[in-house]
C-alpha cells in the first residue's frame, strides 16, 4: 500500500486520540474511587448488622429495666397498703402478717433494686457500645459519601476528556486517506495500529529491530507502507527514524 508520509505521520496522532479515548473509557467505567466505595459498602454492611445487634441487645436491656421498675412501682403500692392497713388494724394476727408481707415486700424491693442496678450498669455498657459502632457507621457514611462525590467528578472529568478526543479523532481521521485509515483501524484492535520508528525501536512494541529489518525499512519508499516485523502495527518513519 502507498500512503503520503503526511497521511502515515497522521496515524501516530490517530493512535495518541485512541490511547486517550480508551484511557478516558477505562476512567469513567472504573474511577479510581471506586475500589474503596466497593470496600466501604461492604465494611458498613457489616458494622450495620453488627449495629443492629447491639441495638437489640439495648432495647432488651431497657425493656427489663421497664419490667423491674414496674415491679418495683407494684411492691411500692403494696408495702403503702399494707402500711396503712397496719396503721389501721388493731388485730394482732392480723398486724403480724402484714408485718411480715412488709418485711418480704422489702427483701423483695431490695433484690429487684439490686438486679436493676446491674442492668443498669450492663445498659450503659451497651449505650456505649451502640454509640461506638453508630460512630464508626457515621464515618464510613462520610468517607463514602467523599469518595462518591470525588468519583462523579472524575467521571464527568472522563467524559469531558472522551468527548474532546472523539471530536479531534474525527477531525484527523477526516483528513487521512480512507484506505489507509481503514488499515489502520483493522490493525488497531491486535496492536498499537500505528508506531513511529526511533533509534531502530518500534514505538508501537518498543522491540529493537533487527539489522535485516532495518535494512528492508531503508530500501522502502517514502510512501510505502510499512508494518512492523514484531507486532505488526505500521511503522511510521520520520527524520527521527535514524534511517
Amino acid at each position: 500500500m502507498k500512503a503520503s508520509p503526511r497521511d502515515q505521520r497522521a496515524l501516530l496522532d490517530l493512535a495518541e486520540l485512541d490511547s486517550r479515548i480508551r484511557r478516558a473509557e477505562a476512567a469513567r467505567a472504573n474511577p479510581p474511587q471506586a475500589a474503596r466505595v466497593k470496600e466501604l459498602l461492604a465494611e458498613r454492611q457489616s458494622l450495620t448488622h453488627e449495629l443492629t445487634a447491639l441495638l437489640g441487645t439495648r432495647d432488651d436491656l431497657r425493656a427489663e429495666v421497664a419490667r423491674i421498675e414496674s415491679d418495683v412501682a407494684v411492691v411500692d403500692a403494696r408495702r403503702a397498703r399494707d402500711t396503712e392497713r397496719l396503721a389501721a388494724t388493731a388485730n394482732v394476727k392480723e398486724a403480724q402478717g402484714l408485718e411480715s408481707e412488709l418485711a418480704s415486700l422489702a427483701r423483695r424491693k431490695s433484690d429487684l433494686e439490686d438486679a436493676e442496678l446491674e442492668l443498669m450498669e450492663r445498659l450503659e455498657a451497651a449505650d456505649a457500645a451502640v454509640a461506638a459502632q453508630e460512630d464508626l457507621v457515621a464515618r464510613i457514611n462520610a468517607e463514602g459519601a467523599e469518595l462518591s462525590a470525588a468519583a462523579k467528578a472524575a467521571v464527568a472529568e472522563a467524559e469531558s476528556v472522551l468527548d474532546a478526543a472523539s471530536r479531534d479523532r474525527e477531525a484527523v481521521s477526516a483528513g487521512i486517506a480512507e484506505d489507509l485509515v481503514a488499515l489502520y483501524e483493522k490493525l488497531a484492535p491486535r496492536n498499537a495500529g500505528a508506531g513511529l520508528l526511533t533509534r531502530n525501536t518500534c514505538g508501537g512494541c518498543h522491540m529493537v529491530l533487527s539489522g535485516t529489518d532495518l535494512g528492508d525499512l531503508r530500501r522502502a519508499e517514502e510512501d510505502d507502507v510499512v508494518m512492523c516485523p514484531e507486532c505488526g502495527c505500521v511503522l511510521v518513519r520520520t527524520e527521527e527514524s535514524g534511517l
